[in-house]
């Protein structure tokens, strides 16, 4: 009886398979959006003392400094390769992971929040993807106009960048997604030492990019935050995993006539 009961069907194999392998997409995706973000915010950081200086209100780098750098470093073999902003737009994808795992998590709490915070992300993220897109076009071809253009390039990207109309609208819109990754933390308040401890991580996180946005180290310190908070939210899934398991296997050997 023991050997028939450790014993694992053929037929349950490939389950038992694709179970594996989606619990470790389950550990490995949650987690691969804040790295690649610290890996985004930290390559926009040239030294320390830039790191360290922390502002409250964002001073853009003038036009008159950007356009000459791009034009100057444009001939680089590959120079999207080396622009943060093309690693955060071939990233996009991962909110949505995110957000829907997030969902998954917090919607036992509060079905109602979760739902509407999982929509706010996605919804953002299409907004998102699109001032992403803008800023990779802009660098990309920035460093490749002719350096005899220069002025008209640099008044070029200073009306394109300027906070106004559509440009404007494009990041207050995008900004929903960070929004929407705060109330997600709101939604795993509990009462355990680890899902508070998650929900402040992913909130303050959410909160430094809405607050300070498009200042990199400010942003950066909120990926590091939203780290935490989402390798703690994984592991609260963990238990949650580990107890489901245990109660399907109990419920796979329960005799048929036990109640």
């Amino acid at each position: 009886m023991r050997g028939m009961i450790g014993a694992v069907p053929t037929s349950l194999r490939p389950m038992s398979s694709l179970l594996r392998l989606r619990s470790l997409a389950a550990a490995v995706l949650p987690l691969l959006l804040p790295v690649l973000l610290v890996l985004v915010f930290a390559m926009h950081l040239r030294s320390l003392s830039q790191f360290l200086d922390f502002r409250l209100v964002y001073v853009p780098t003038p036009p008159e400094v950007v356009v000459p750098w791009l034009i100057a470093h444009g001939g680089a073999p590959h120079p999207l390769l080396h622009d943060p902003h093309v690693i955060a737009y071939l990233a996009l994808p991962l909110f949505l992971a995110t957000a829907l795992w997030l969902h998954r998590l917090s919607r036992l709490r509060r079905p109602l929040l979760s739902a509407v915070a999982c929509a706010s992300t996605v919804v953002g993220t299409v907004y998102l993807g699109g001032l992403f897109g803008m800023w990779t076009a802009f660098y990309d071809g920035l460093s490749r106009v002719d350096a005899r253009h220069v002025d008209g390039a640099i008044a070029t990207f200073a009306a394109m960048s300027s906070p106004h109309g559509a440009f404007l609208l494009t990041t207050t819109l995008a900004k929903l997604a960070f929004a929407g990754l705060a109330l997600q933390g709101l939604a795993l308040w509990d009462r355990s030492a680890r899902a508070r401890a998650a929900s402040l991580c992913i909130v303050t996180g959410s909160a430094l990019f809405l607050a300070f946005w498009d200042m990199d180290n400010w942003m950066l310190v909120g990926s590091v935050l939203l780290l935490l908070g989402i390798a703690a939210s994984r592991s609260a899934c963990d238990g949650l995993g580990s107890q489901g398991r245990r109660r399907n296997t109990s419920a796979l050997f329960k005799h048929p006539q036990d109640k």
